[in-house]
């Protein structure tokens, strides 16, 4: 799962991306740990896809019994050890999403959220299934993707993310529609309701899709 955030935006320079976000983006952020957070019971064991140096997965410690981080970046694992490596609730692996190494039914919540579906970079379909696959029945997938009403404030953050470098010059005759566009190769995506909707109805889930804070479009998948 070869990605931009895996290659060049990773570590300290993903940690930067989050340091220098606008207000709003940080109220978008912490919003979606919060509707996380609402998903998750005290006994849960959670995997969190695509998790980065573990700025999320360290707070789903404040409710669930364990949580497991993976990341295809292994700069992104040893910062995350680096910084959370003590805490016995939390496991931070290099792993691939579509090709994980857990066993079947593992997990009670599943999380790929702030737009991972995208930045992946990989086939949505195969990334569902793999997590449906490790996640327990009658238990929660949850993906998320930006709601168009938060357009100018994340394209704005992306401006700020190439000024200083972390991305490419931002293509603007290509950047439009919810798609994020970057001379360097860079593509960000988003995904509708409808086109979650489609998604999930692969499997044999019952969908919802939740708007959080006028920021985000979160799908909510519970495994049957």
């Amino acid at each position: 799962m070869s990605s931009y955030y895996s290659e060049k935006l990773n570590a300290n320079k993903l940690q930067l991306c989050y340091e220098i976000a606008p207000l709003r983006i940080k109220q978008f952020l912490e919003a979606e740990i919060e509707f996380v957070l609402s998903r998750i019971s005290n006994n849960d064991h959670v995997l969190d896809l695509g998790c980065g140096y573990g700025r999320v997965a360290i707070r789903l410690t404040e409710k669930a019994n364990h949580v497991v981080g993976i990341d295809i970046s292994r700069k992104n694992i040893n910062l995350a050890q680096e910084l959370y490596g003590k805490i016995e609730a939390l496991e931070f692996l290099e792993m691939n999403a579509i090709d994980m190494k857990f066993p079947d039914n593992c997990f009670h919540v599943t999380i790929c959220i702030q737009n991972g579906i995208s930045a992946f970079h990989v086939d949505p379909l195969s990334l569902i299934k793999e997590s449906l696959r490790v996640t327990k029945t009658g238990g929660k997938v949850l993906f998320s993707s930006y709601s168009n009403k938060i357009w100018d404030e994340r394209l704005d953050w992306f401006k700020i993310q190439s000024n200083h470098g972390l991305i490419g010059e931002i293509d603007f005759d290509h950047t439009k529609d919810g798609v994020i566009v970057c001379k360097d190769g860079f593509k960000a995506l988003t995904f509708s309701k409808n086109e979650f909707l489609e998604l999930a109805s692969n499997f044999d889930v019952i969908s919802k899709i939740h708007e959080v804070d006028n920021s985000s479009l979160f799908c909510e998948m519970e495994k049957l």
